[in-house]
């Protein structure tokens, strides 16, 4: 069974601070400091509210207002935990598995799915090929220092497909960039949506979570088509960043 944790917390019944908030901010102080590490389990509102003496409404609004903020995520039967550290994607054209590794994460992959077959209309539109052409459709998920981050989906030409182990073991850019193909452009759309249940399984999410998209199709200088994906990530984890200009 997993520790608690819970930094020392004194209250302040004359004070006119909401009590609420004299339990959410040594909370808060103790996540930003790293005291509470990432994925420590926190006391449950139970408990807290008992061994400080407040009303257990008072303790479920401080953790509520801490998981507002993105610190603690809580979910049915897993507890209250601090939350990992938050990935900003920049955008640029870059693979997640190189983005995670530059900003200090530890990347890993689990292949869901390695499916090799034809293609259909819309899917040889997309990729420039004929329809029944083989393609590969992939789906893998992307860990983040141990922490499920994201689903990525993708259909690539059978003919510089990469394998199954070569897909565990590193980034799709990268695996293409070793069969002497390297992305130079793609076009992207960005959305949300709510997880279907199977990918609240797989995430660690509730169904109907809401969930951050990206479309993107990728091509070689020559302007040829190599791989079309569909992405899906736990905001909780990760956002993306823009950088604005004028013209």
């Amino acid at each position: 069974m997993d520790e608690t944790y819970m930094p020392e917390i004194v209250m302040d019944r004359e004070s006119s601070t909401p009590l609420y908030e004299q339990i959410a901010r040594p909370i808060e102080a103790a996540i930003l400091s790293g005291d509470l590490p990432a994925g420590a389990l926190i006391e449950d509102e139970v408990s807290m509210a008992q061994r400080l003496d407040v009303a257990r409404p008072t303790a479920r609004r401080a953790l509520q207002e801490l998981a507002n903020k993105g610190l603690l995520t809580r979910r049915r039967g897993v507890g209250t935990r601090v939350t990992p550290p938050h990935v900003h994607r920049p955008m640029k054209l870059s693979s997640l598995n190189e983005d995670l590794t530059l900003a200090g994460f530890a990347p890993s992959t689990k292949v869901l799915s390695y499916q090799v077959r034809e293609a259909t209309a819309e899917e040889a539109s997309q990729l420039g090929v004929n329809e029944g052409d083989g393609i590969l459709a992939v789906s893998r998920l992307r860990y983040a220092d141990d922490h499920p981050l994201a689903i990525l989906t993708n259909l690539i030409p059978l003919d510089i497909a990469p394998t199954w182990q070569e897909l565990g073991d590193g980034g799709l850019y990268q695996c293409l960039h070793d069969r002497g193909v390297d992305i130079a452009a793609a076009s992207q759309e960005i959305g949300a949506r709510g997880a279907t249940a199977e990918e609240a399984e797989t995430l660690g999410e509730q169904p109907g979570a809401p969930l951050l998209t990206m479309h993107r199709v990728g091509r070689t200088a020559e302007g040829r088509a190599v791989e079309v994906g569909h992405h899906v990530y736990r905001p909780s984890l990760y956002s993306f960043r823009f950088s604005l200009f004028t013209s």
